[in-house]
């Protein structure tokens, strides 16, 4: 990671609540830039609903930043605490800013999309779970529209074909640092110029539902393999064979002309959804292998060792469908 200026002491208000924003707020501390970071308040978690801290927070607090935790960030005491701040970074964070706390100071927001396409709470998921092979990552501007300012930096970033949605996060994270720092960095110069999105290219990306947990096995094996490595991990895909509800986790895709049909043709062995073997299924066009599964209250473990103490046979068939679930 490249070095930048010293000179920028307690420049920054982070706002952020999300994982998404962690290795930046970590490096903007070790480099003395953070004058304070403002997340949530702790929400109950877990099982035991025991008050947790956000990601941000947590990390605010275990590098002895200044911290206030709060639901209105437009508050006038978060406003003075915020004041001496020359810029404000803006990353998962879910909070509408005033005009009043953005005046006469450059806000910067990370957002893991190639906007204007996948304004909103969900562009990892929904880009992947629509395909594409490439995630851009901007540095824009807090706009007061959502997700609508003026983009200052772009990094592309490739789509592994075994990665989930939560692991191109994560990777997201950590690797668009730099250009969250050079962006930070020129904004303090007063050199920061940015690009105007184009609106009629605007597309949404809206918040994920535990009613979308579920996939399509009459779609193409690259679809169904988008789709369930986009659920993951929330709100996941959830599936069932021979009667056990499961959640898929991981597959691979696999073309037909690969798959040992056992001397039979596609059409005389099956449909959609079939398994023909082992963890092989069966799509509209192609098929996936079934990598990783959890069992429903148990952890996530190898379709091998899913399989041990059960009878998985050629013929059987793993559904998924929609659910009405209580959101």
């Amino acid at each position: 990671m490249e070095e930048f200026s010293a000179n920028h002491a307690g420049s920054v208000a982070f706002l952020g609540g999300g994982s998404l924003g962690a290795p930046c707020l970590q490096e903007l501390a070790r480099r003395g830039w953070i004058d304070v970071v403002v997340s949530q308040p702790d929400r109950p978690a877990g099982r035991g609903r025991v008050n947790t801290p956000t990601a941000i927070s947590s990390l605010a607090l275990e590098s002895g930043l200044n911290l206030i935790r709060t639901d209105n960030a437009n508050d006038l005491e978060v406003r003075a605490q915020c004041a001496r701040a020359k810029v404000i970074v803006v990353i998962s964070f879910g909070q509408k800013l005033s005009p009043e706390l953005l005046a006469g100071r450059v806000a910067i927001n990370l957002h893991p999309s190639d906007l204007p396409k996948w304004r909103g709470a969900a562009p990892i998921q929904r880009a992947m779970m629509a395909g594409e092979e490439r995630i851009t990552a901007c540095a824009m501007e807090v706009a007061p529209r959502m997700d609508a300012g003026a983009i200052f930096a772009k990094e592309v970033f490739e789509v592994g074909a075994m990665e989930t949605a939560g692991e191109l996060h994560d990777r997201i994270a950590r690797e668009s640092v730099d250009m969250m720092l050079h962006t930070i960095e020129r904004a303090l110069q007063g050199a920061l110029v940015g690009e105007a999105q184009i609106e009629s290219n605007a597309t949404r990306a809206m918040k994920l539902s535990k009613s979308e947990a579920f996939v399509d096995f009459a779609q193409s094996a690259r679809m169904v393999r988008c789709r369930i490595h986009g659920l993951a991990p929330w709100p996941g895909c959830d599936a069932e064979i021979a009667g056990e509800p499961i959640r898929l986790l991981r597959v691979k895709e696999v073309s037909m002309p690969s798959v040992d049909l056992g001397g039979q043709t596609p059409k005389s062995c099956a449909a959609p959804g079939d398994i023909v073997r082992g963890g092989l299924v069966l799509c509209g066009e192609g098929a996936i292998e079934i990598v990783q599964v959890q069992p429903v209250g148990g952890r996530a473990m190898a379709w091998s060792d899913f399989c041990r103490g059960r009878s998985i046979e050629m013929g059987q068939r793993i559904t998924s469908s929609p659910r009405k679930v209580q959101e």
